[in-house]
């Protein structure tokens, strides 16, 4: 088995960021990308990462995230989509 592509973030993660990253190219096969460079994200970060996760799915690819933001974990939580982003050890 391959294995993972890391895409590496960092910088800011906001509805002022975000739409430039929505059509990003992503590796082939499987992904994790790591927020650890990230300095800033809202809820477009979320929506960047769950973009992602449905191409790579319908590609049959897995994505995962380390590094994650306390406050993105939050929004994660809050809206109950802990099992859909899977954290990387």
């Amino acid at each position: 088995m391959a294995e993972a592509s890391v895409v590496r973030m960092g910088g800011a993660l906001t509805m002022r960021t975000v739409a430039g990253l929505i059509g990003r190219a992503l590796p082939e096969g499987d992904c994790v990308v790591d927020l650890a460079g990230v300095t800033e994200a809202d809820s477009a970060a979320l929506a960047l990462l769950l973009e992602w996760l449905r191409r790579l799915k319908a590609r049959g690819n897995t994505l995962s995230v380390t590094g994650m933001p306390d406050g993105l974990k939050s929004l994660i939580e809050l809206y109950g989509l802990d099992e859909v982003l899977p954290l990387a050890g």
